[in-house]
């Protein structure tokens, strides 16, 4: 197996990307092509001792995108930059999957443009996987898609249960509808009418869907894959990390604040140490692009050394998993009739 990395990409590139791709490789005895400029890749290398991994390659790129640029300059104005170059190594088979933790809307307009959706399938959609007490919880979508239809959140549901069963390894994923109550007839017109849509799935067999399902539940281990609209779901999930960096900021004033609390703190800190590993986006690597034809991995933005190795484990997965040829199996089930096209 081999994975394209944009070498480039992120708040602590190339170095800790290098980093962790090394690591991986050692680790997992996969390939893998760094993409970016060979000079700054090949050094980073060279500080790792990794310049004579037969196993690691470089492909040179001149440019790079950065956060602040447009996201369609992935495919117009810098098509020579590391994340262009990575996703169309990805598209020319010279790779299994890509990973990026350079600028999100670039790599999800490069990955729909340049590797190409799903042929059926309508958007792609952004589904990083959430701690919650159990194995945690699949959040499709987070933020690739603001204003949805019926149909998007349909496919959202089952390539989030698809993912969830194969990548995750829940048996029968519960796929719940994110909602202000879970009551049936609660949200807005657009929450009800996918909420019979996902029902009709369920009696079918297809997906186990056990409703709407409120924010505090999804916390509590309510649900495998929560199906949300962009909007709301990146809502969520920027509530969700804010509120968890405050309850650690809370955690470690109390051990900090007198004698006591440091000698409790003492006392407890491989759990706290545990907390925080649970709660760390470098546990977790990435968030899956589902609906992408090949499997694309975007990486935390501040992603270190560990949570690049973590996103490379997650890609092996991804491609091992064969969801992709799951969605496209079962493609005509994830159509609504006579939607009009978004």
């Amino acid at each position: 197996m081999k994975i394209i990395i944009d070498a480039m990409g992120g708040d602590n590139a190339p170095q800790e990307i290098v980093r962790g791709a090394v690591d991986a490789q050692s680790e997992f005895g996969v390939d893998i092509i760094l993409v970016g400029r060979e000079d700054e890749v090949k050094k980073c290398l060279a500080d790792c001792g990794a310049e004579d991994n037969l196993h690691i390659t470089v492909a040179d790129a001149p440019d790079v995108i950065e956060m602040c640029d447009d996201p369609t300059s992935v495919v117009t104005t810098k098509k020579h930059c590391s994340m262009a170059v990575a996703l169309r190594l990805l598209r020319d088979g010279a790779g299994d999957a890509c990973i990026s933790a350079g600028n999100t809307g670039a790599l999800l307009s490069g990955a729909t443009l340049i590797v190409k959706r799903i042929r059926g399938i309508r958007r792609a959609a952004l589904a990083p996987a959430l701690p919650n007490g159990g194995s945690g919880a699949l959040l499709i979508d987070c933020g690739a898609n603001a204003e949805c239809t019926a149909e998007l959140l349909l496919q959202f549901a089952y390539m989030g249960s698809f993912y969830s069963q194969s990548v995750l390894g829940c048996e029968s994923p519960r796929v719940g509808l994110l909602n202000i109550g879970a009551e049936n007839n609660k949200g807005t017109a657009l929450s009800r009418e996918v909420h019979a849509l996902l029902t009709e799935a369920g009696a079918s067999g297809r997906i186990n869907f056990i409703g709407n399902i409120e924010p505090t539940a999804i916390m509590e281990n309510g649900a495998d894959v929560v199906v949300a609209d962009g909007f709301s779901g990146n809502i969520f999930l920027k509530t969700l990390e804010g509120a968890a960096a405050f309850v650690m900021r809370s955690v470690k004033g109390v051990f900090y604040s007198g004698v006591k609390g440091k000698l409790a703190g003492a006392l407890i800190a491989s759990e706290l140490k545990g907390l925080k590993t649970q709660l760390s986006v470098s546990e977790y690597g990435g968030t899956a692009l589902l609906g992408i034809s090949k499997p694309v991995i975007k990486a935390h933005g501040g992603s270190n050394a560990r949570a690049i190795r973590s996103a490379i484990k997650q890609a092996i997965a991804f491609v091992q998993a064969g969801v992709t040829d799951e969605i496209t199996r079962n493609i005509e089930f994830m159509k609504v009739k006579d939607e009009k096209n978004v």
